[in-house]
């Protein structure tokens, strides 16, 4: 277990997260046919190749699932309790074939349950390709365990 408690959280901290993946065509297709997403221009190069991108993009949903799983290990693995939302996604460049994705998490706010017995943690992911380019960012709100609590039982 990696992750951070509640408290372990601070307001500002960015986490660069040193895991890295490059995005192959493999993933691009396995998760279109797991999500049922038939959209051709993630799929169809012939098609993909007579738009504004000239080749098939990555769907953006990987691209935002992609940049979870690179953070959870520096964030969330083992801490918590569950995922609450997923806020203000945008996909400012597109992502292809071949891209190498890393990501960065950057804490925006952070509160206690009315209990008092967790806290929700609201981070903001960016997504950059091997050129530096931003190609996605969200806000992910999370509740998280509280160390305290989990020492004491």
């Amino acid at each position: 277990m990696t992750g951070l408690y509640y408290e372990e959280f601070e307001v500002g901290q960015t986490i660069e997260h040193e895991k890295r993946r490059t995005v192959s065509e493999s993933d691009n297709q396995q998760f279109c046919d797991m999500t049922m997403n038939q959209q051709p221009l993630h799929l169809d190069e012939q098609f993909a190749s007579q738009t504004q991108f000239g080749e098939r993009l990555v769907n953006g949903l990987y691209t935002m699932s992609l940049a979870v799983g690179l953070s959870i290990p520096d964030t969330t693995d083992g801490t918590i309790v569950a995922n609450l939302s997923y806020d203000d996604v945008s996909h400012p460049n597109p992502v292809f074939h071949g891209d190498t994705l890393c990501a960065q998490t950057t804490v925006l706010d952070k509160r206690e349950t009315s209990d008092g017995e967790r806290g929700v943690v609201t981070m903001k992911l960016e997504v950059f390709n091997q050129d530096d380019d931003l190609v996605c960012e969200f806000e992910r709100t999370a509740l998280s365990l509280k160390k305290a609590n989990v020492e004491s039982e």
